[in-house]
C-alpha cells in the first residue's frame, strides 16, 4: 500500500509540473485545484472529518424538505447496490453527509474511512473526491481509486451525482462508495448510471412535493414513457409563469436562452418566464394535455426547436375547509376553584382554543400545565376525541421524529413494522406538548410544516396525511432566550404562541383552600384537616406548586389513622416548615389574627398562606416579600386581590 501512495504522489507531483494529463478531464482539473488553489500536499495524511452531533442536526435541518422526499429513492438505490459492498451517501450542497446507510457490521471501517453520517467531503478539505468534486463542477462523476487525491483514499471508490433544487441551484449530492472495487474504473460505469438516475427521480419528487398547487408538466421524447418517467419537469402558475424545474428541464431552458451549461449558483433565468415565451402554448392550453387526451395528440413543441410528448397534471385542490356554526360561547373549563384571575385566564383560553388558536402555556414546574389543557380539551366540542400529551423532554433525541410523526416499515433499522405516530393519533382532537423548549431543532422543523400544512409525513412514506387537531404547548423554560440562543426556531415560536398564558404559582392562588377541598372530597373517607395541619399548610411557601400540593395530601392520607388529618401526617418538609426568622419589627406583633381569611385558615379552612406570613411579619410587606421571594409590588397586588388590609393602617 504505501508504494502505491508514493506511486499516486510521483504522478501528482508529475502533474504540478505540467506533466501530460493521462486522468479523465474533471479529475485533471481537481488535482489542479487541489494543488494550485487549495495548497493540499498529497503526502498529509487526510483522515475522515465528521462533524459534531450539534453541527450535523443544523446540516440536516437546511435540507429536512430534501431529506424526507428522498429517502423512499435513496433506500431504493441501497437495495440494489447493497450486496455489492456500496454504502450510499446524501451530502449537502456544502459537502456534509446528512443521510447515510450502510453495513452496521462494518461502522467502524466505514467512520475511519469518511463514508459515515456527518462526514465532510469538501474537495478544499478532502481533496478529490466524487462529493466534492460534483459540488465543485456540477457533473456527475466516479472518481475511482487512485483518482483521489489524498493518499488516505486511493483504495476507495466513489461515484455521485447532483441533485439540483427547482430554482436550479445545487440542493445536495447523491453518492455510492465502496472500501474496495475492481481496478478498471469501467467497472463503475453501471454505478453511475445508476445514481444519475436516481438523482433525476428526487429531483422531480421534489418538484411535485414543492408545487403540489400549480400545474406540473411532464416532457419525454418517447410516447411510451410519456406517462410513466418524465424526461423534464416544469412547475408552472396560474399565470403561466415557470416556478421551478428539474435539471433536465433546466438545461433545455438553458439551450434556449443560448445561457452557458455549468452549476447555478442564483436562482435560474428562467424562472419567472412565461410558458408561451419556451413553448407553443400558454397556461390555458394546459387541459389538453392532462391524461385523459389520448398520449398522441397530446405533442408540444418547443418555439423554433424540438417535440415532446406532454402530460400535464392538474393543481391539488386546497383541502376545503367548511367553517363550524357559530357555537355557543364555551363555558369556562372546570379548573379554577375560585381564583378570579385564574377563572377568568380559563374562560379566555377555553374560547381562543374553540377558534382554533394555538394556545402557549407557560408557568412554573407543577403548576398544573397539563390539567390546564386536559380540562380545555374536556370543555371544548372536542371532548370526545383523543387528548394525546407528549412530554418532548423524555422523548429519546433518536426516536423523537419516529415517534412523533410514525414511520413506515424498514424506514430505518429496526423499524420492522409500521407505526402511528403520536401526532396522528391526535388527528380530531388534541395534541399536547409539554416541555416543548426540550424538543431538537430536526423535529421542531418537521413539527413547523405539520401546524402549517396540517397534514403529517410519516419517516420511509411517499404521502402526507391530512390532521385535524387544536395544539397546546407548554414549557417552564423562557423560549425568548432559547430563541436568541438559536436552539429554539422562532417561526415555530409564533406559530405555537397563537396564545400565551402563564399560569399562576400556588402560592400567589386565591383558590387553595377550594383546591384542598377537591383534592380530599375525592379520597375514600373524604378526610378532613384538623387546624393544626390546615395551619401547617397555609404556612407552607408550596415551591413545587399544585405537584407538591397533591404529593403531600396523598401522603397524608396513606399515615392518617382517622377521619382528621394532624399535622403528623404531613411530610416532614411541610408540616416542619418555618419561614426565616424576623427581624425585629417596628410595629408589634398582634396576638390576635384578623378577621377574613386568616381566621378561616385558624378555624381548620386552608387559607392563602400570604395571610399567615403577613401576620407572622407584622404585616411588613418588604419582610413577607423576601420570605416567599416576590416583588413588593406582587404582595401589595395579591393583598388587595385577597382584601387583606393591613391592621397598622385600619384606621
Amino acid at each position: 500500500m504505501r508504494s502505491a501512495v508514493m506511486a499516486h504522489i510521483d504522478e501528482l507531483v508529475r502533474a504540478a509540473s505540467g506533466g501530460e494529463a493521462v486522468r479523465d478531464p474533471l479529475i485533471n482539473q481537481s488535482w489542479q485545484r487541489c494543488l494550485a488553489e487549495y495548497r493540499l500536499d498529497p503526502a498529509a495524511p487526510r483522515r475522515a472529518y465528521i462533524h459534531t452531533q450539534a453541527r450535523l442536526r443544523e446540516h440536516r435541518d437546511a435540507l429536512d424538505d430534501l431529506i424526507r422526499v428522498a429517502r423512499f429513492g435513496v433506500e431504493a438505490l441501497y437495495r440494489q447496490v447493497s450486496g455489492l459492498g456500496y454504502v450510499l451517501i446524501l451530502a449537502d450542497a456544502r459537502g456534509v453527509a446528512v443521510d447515510f446507510i450502510g453495513d452496521a457490521g462494518r461502522d467502524g471501517d466505514l467512520r475511519r474511512a469518511g463514508l459515515y453520517r456527518g462526514s465532510d467531503w469538501n474537495e478544499h478539505l478532502a481533496g478529490t473526491c466524487a462529493v466534492g468534486t460534483c459540488i465543485a463542477t456540477g457533473e456527475a462523476l466516479s472518481v475511482h481509486l487512485d483518482d483521489h487525491f489524498a493518499g488516505d483514499h486511493i483504495g476507495l471508490t466513489c461515484t455521485a451525482a447532483p441533485v439540483y433544487a427547482a430554482d436550479g441551484t445545487l440542493a445536495a449530492v447523491l453518492d455510492i462508495s465502496a472500501l474496495q472495487a475492481p481496478a478498471p474504473k469501467a467497472s463503475q460505469h453501471l454505478a453511475l448510471q445508476l445514481v444519475t438516475s436516481f438523482a433525476h427521480r428526487i429531483e422531480t419528487a421534489s418538484l411535485h412535493n414543492g408545487f403540489r398547487r400549480e400545474w406540473i408538466l411532464h416532457l419525454s421524447r418517447s410516447p411510451e414513457f410519456a406517462d410513466i418517467e418524465p424526461e423534464l419537469a416544469l412547475a408552472v402558475d396560474a399565470g403561466g409563469r415557470i416556478l421551478g424545474f428539474n435539471s433536465r428541464a433546466r438545461a433545455l431552458i438553458d439551450r434556449a436562452l443560448h445561457r452557458p451549461r455549468g452549476p447555478s449558483d442564483l436562482a435560474h433565468a428562467g424562472l419567472g418566464l412565461r410558458l408561451d415565451a419556451l413553448f407553443e402554448a400558454s397556461v390555458d392550453d394546459l387541459p389538453r394535455f392532462t391524461r385523459a387526451v389520448p398520449v398522441e395528440r397530446r405533442v408540444l413543441r418547443l418555439r423554433g426547436g424540438e417535440r415532446f410528448y406532454a402530460l400535464a397534471l392538474e393543481p391539488a385542490a386546497a383541502p376545503v375547509r367548511t367553517p363550524p356554526a357559530a357555537p355557543a360561547r364555551p363555558a369556562a373549563p372546570d379548573f379554577a376553584g375560585g381564583d378570579p384571575v385564574l377563572a377568568r385566564m380559563a374562560g379566555q383560553a377555553a374560547r381562543l382554543f374553540e377558534a382554533g388558536v394555538s394556545l402557549l402555556v407557560g408557568g412554573e414546574t407543577g403548576t398544573g400545565k397539563e390539567f390546564f389543557a386536559r380540562a380545555l380539551h374536556g370543555a371544548s366540542r372536542r371532548a370526545d376525541k383523543p387528548f394525546v400529551a407528549v412530554n418532548c423532554a423524555a422523548l429519546p433525541e433518536t426516536l423523537i421524529e419516529s415517534e412523533l410523526f410514525g414511520h413506515e416499515a424498514g424506514a430505518f433499522t429496526g423499524a420492522a413494522k409500521a407505526r402511528t405516530g403520536l401526532v396522528q393519533q391526535a388527528d380530531g382532537g388534541t395534541l399536547f406538548l409539554d416541555e416543548i423548549g426540550d424538543m431538537p431543532l430536526s423535529a421542531q422543523t418537521r413539527l413547523l410544516r405539520v401546524l402549517a400544512e396540517r397534514e403529517v409525513t410519516a419517516l420511509g412514506a411517499a404521502k402526507p396525511s391530512p390532521v385535524d387537531i387544536r395544539v397546546i404547548a407548554a414549557t417552564h423554560r423562557d423560549l425568548a432566550a432559547l430563541v436568541a440562543e438559536g436552539r429554539f426556531r422562532e417561526d415555530l415560536l409564533y406559530r405555537l404562541a397563537g396564545a400565551r398564558f402563564v399560569l399562576p404559582p400556588l402560592r400567589e392562588r386565591a383558590d387553595v383552600s377550594a383546591l384542598v377541598a377537591r383534592l380530599l372530597a375525592g379520597r375514600p373517607g373524604s378526610p378532613r384537616l384538623s387546624p393544626a395541619a390546615a395551619a401547617a399548610l397555609a404556612r407552607h411557601p408550596w415551591p413545587g406548586n399544585v405537584r407538591e400540593l397533591v404529593g403531600a395530601l396523598d401522603y397524608a392520607c396513606a399515615l392518617a389513622e382517622g377521619p382528621e388529618i394532624i399535622p403528623s401526617d404531613l411530610p416532614p418538609t411541610v408540616a416542619a416548615w418555618r419561614p426565616d426568622p424576623a427581624p425585629p419589627a417596628a410595629a408589634p406583633v398582634r396576638d390576635e389574627p384578623p378577621a377574613g381569611p386568616l381566621a378561616d385558615a385558624l378555624a381548620g379552612v386552608l387559607a392563602d398562606p400570604l395571610a399567615e406570613a403577613l401576620r407572622r411579619r407584622a404585616w411588613n410587606v418588604s419582610a413577607v416579600a423576601r420570605d416567599l421571594g416576590l416583588d413588593r409590588s406582587t404582595v401589595h397586588r395579591r393583598m388587595r386581590r385577597l382584601g387583606l388590609v393591613s391592621p397598622n393602617h385600619a384606621g
